[in-house]
């Protein structure tokens, strides 16, 4: 089957996952169209150099390519795939032997339309959060990273870390009043 672009981005993960099956060259769809949220999404939760956030991206994604045929197709690709990437930078944090962010993450630029002052205002706003997440427990930080930088769903979250969802609402609800307390110290 020949696709052009235009219709290879109107398919769902899992009808490019089973065409992927078939052609292993529409497999590079799936890699483009989640490379970026998985690097937001570890530098987020990891703190890692650039480097080896690529370096765990390429791991996971030679994972996801070796096991499609192991996909259970009652989850979504993307709790399954975030799962698989959960997994390799859990396994570079116990590499590295780190149980703390080493670093924090890289500041966006914010738009040029917003004037100097405002900028100053946003870059350390997100500094006080990156501070606020860096401080949290490693199970924490996650989940916070998942439901309101990845805004997954609550069943997402519970596919990716293999939890009841009623766990997940406590999970959330405690990491939630934790980033509150420790923020605190950053707004005074």
């Amino acid at each position: 089957m020949n696709l052009n672009n235009q219709e290879k981005l109107e398919y769902s993960d899992e009808e490019l996952l089973q065409l992927s099956l078939e052609n292993t060259g529409h497999f590079s769809l799936l890699v483009k169209r989640y490379k970026e949220k998985f690097f937001y999404y570890l530098k987020r939760f990891t703190g890692f150099k650039n480097d080896d956030i690529e370096d765990v991206i390429q791991n996971s994604f030679i994972k996801i390519y070796k096991n499609l045929n192991n996909f259970d197709p009652k989850l979504k690709f993307s709790s399954w795939a975030y799962r698989i990437v959960h997994n390799e930078a859990i396994d570079e944090i116990r590499r590295q032997k780190r149980s703390n962010l080493p670093l924090l993450p890289e500041l966006e630029i914010p738009d040029e339309d917003i004037n100097l002052s405002e900028e100053l205002d946003i870059k350390i706003e997100k500094e006080k959060v990156l501070k606020t997440l860096k401080e949290l427990k490693e199970e924490y930080r996650e989940i916070i990273v998942l439901r309101f930088f990845e805004h997954k769903e609550y069943k997402e979250i519970s596919d990716i870390l293999k939890k009841p969802i009623g766990t997940i609402c406590t999970q959330i609800n405690r990491a939630k009043k934790q980033f509150k307390d420790k923020y605190q110290k950053y707004v005074k």
